[in-house]
């Protein structure tokens, strides 16, 4: 999980041979902490959506196909970048490599936030999206995490009916379901129903990735003077879970709706 990175990181970084790198297949802005440990040079970005569960020792659950994406921080078609996607063609060979690696993870974080608000209910994430009571909020935190990502000049990318353009300020509410719908549609079709989050906080019991994944946005929105009330909110009430103060339920969700402006 994306709070165990710095650990792993620390524990890989005496291995790593002279020209070797560490590739972060996770959710999040892991790429930030690697980087910080064995150094930008040393660490290649990763995007994936496909949806999976750990059921147990030697069993995964993997729940569909979806995009799987490779770049150099930099940006830079690397030969070392062009070899490790031909490697990870044998796991999916529709994986591509990018020269923009953080619009896909910016694209993620902000579909990974509506995500985070799903799992404050037991609906799945299909359900969830279409529920036209909460679609406001979905279409909110989006735009909140869109806001940091423009403000620190990264382009956002889009992905398997995500596309980011429908959630920017001030884009037309219609684009925005429509796009919703779309991210409903994709969804329905996978055996995975809800997200790892959801799987943590009902099934595991255990803490979810919400600080590590979202708390950074938070942090980086300071940093750059943009506000992000309800991504603050989001991560208190999955704490709020975590720790057996409320359940998963609508209820818990209106209370991430009466942060709307």
């Amino acid at each position: 999980k994306a709070h165990h990175t710095a650990e792993a990181t620390h524990m890989l970084a005496p291995h790593l041979a002279p020209d070797g790198y560490v590739v972060s297949i996770q959710n999040g802005l892991n790429e930030l902490v690697i980087a910080d440990i064995v150094g930008p040079a040393r660490t290649i970005g990763a995007f994936v959506n496909f949806g999976a569960d750990y059921i147990e020792p030697g069993l995964i659950h993997r729940g569909n196909r979806a995009a799987v994406v490779l770049g150099e921080l930099d940006g830079q078609i690397t030969p070392r970048l062009t070899t490790l996607h031909r490697t990870f063609l044998d796991f999916d060979d529709r994986t591509i490599m990018t020269a923009n690696i953080w619009g896909y993870l910016w694209g993620k974080l902000a579909y990974g936030a509506q995500l985070f608000a799903t799992a404050l209910t037991n609906d799945s994430i299909a359900d969830a999206l279409a529920h036209p009571a909460y679609r406001d909020v979905y279409i909110a935190l989006a735009q909140e995490v869109l806001r940091v990502a423009l403000a620190r000049g990264v382009s956002p990318e889009g992905f398997d009916g995500f596309d980011p353009r429908a959630f920017l300020p001030g884009v037309d509410p219609a684009i925005s379901r429509r796009s919703l719908d779309e991210m409903a549609a994709f969804n329905r079709g996978s055996a995975k129903t809800h997200s790892g989050i959801w799987r943590d906080l009902a099934v595991r019991k255990r803490r979810t990735e919400v600080d590590a994944q979202l708390g950074p946005i938070v942090a980086l929105g300071a940093e750059a003077g943009v506000p992000t009330p309800l991504v603050a909110r989001l991560i208190d009430l999955i704490h709020d879970i975590e720790n057996n103060r409320r359940s998963q339920s609508l209820e818990t969700l209106d209370e991430l709706k009466k942060c709307l402006p």
